[in-house]
């Protein structure tokens, strides 16, 4: 059996651009000054969850509830967000071919499928597991059984995992007994790290390492 379990945010698609771009019109309707815009794009660089907007409402003196702020980050972000090229037409060769293809992504659950739905994703995947909704995250082991779990296995030397973070993605499933490709997108290897199976620039590379190796 022949399993790929793929990251979501800046793997997938372009989480980081699409939050540049609801940082900038959110900003420019609130009256932000450049050094909040900042501060909103760090706060909410690498993760979100409706504290944060808590937090953020209090900090930068905004006037909405945290929940309606939180609801305005959900429905920015999905309608930011697409697919990345190639992404679903190899998912779909994949699955053509005999692949369960899972994602697995750390984030609050309405979000994340928020964006899922947005990018076309949800429905040309075989699993989807959400750290809000499955109660680990990644880099967790458990976080990876879990995926492989919902994928109808319980063996993680037939799967892959495919991500962009080193430490997440491609060291947590390395401890979970996974093959992994990590797309960097030309950036360098952190040294202190195991390397990752197979490292490639763009999602079509992973997946083309996919339709060749199959399961080691």
């Amino acid at each position: 059996m022949n399993i790929a379990l793929f990251d979501l945010d800046n793997t997938l698609i372009d989480r980081q651009q699409a939050v540049e771009n609801w940082v900038h019109a959110f900003a420019a309707d609130h009256g932000l000054s450049p050094a909040a815009q900042s501060q909103l794009v760090d706060a909410l660089r690498e993760r979100a969850y409706p504290e944060t907007f808590a937090r953020l409402r209090a900090e930068l003196a905004l006037a909405e509830p945290a929940d309606t702020l939180w609801a305005n980050y959900v429905q920015g972000i999905a309608a930011n967000v697409k697919a990345r090229t190639g992404a679903i037409e190899g998912i779909q060769r994949l699955r053509a071919t005999g692949w369960t293809v899972g994602i697995l992504t750390n984030g609050a659950g309405d979000i994340q499928r928020a964006k899922l739905s947005a990018a076309g994703l949800t429905t040309e995947v075989d699993a989807i597991a959400i750290s809000e909704e499955i109660g680990t995250r990644k880099a967790d082991p458990a976080a990876f059984h879990t995926a492989l779990t919902l994928c109808g296995s319980g063996r993680p030397g037939e799967a892959w995992m495919i991500g962009d973070n080193p430490e997440g993605d491609i060291g947590g499933a390395q401890q979970a007994g996974l093959r992994t490709i990590w797309v960097c997108s030309h950036r360098p290897w952190p040294l202190h790290l195991m390397p990752a199976h197979h490292s490639v620039d763009t999602i079509t590379d992973a997946i083309a390492i996919l339709m060749k190796e199959g399961n080691p």
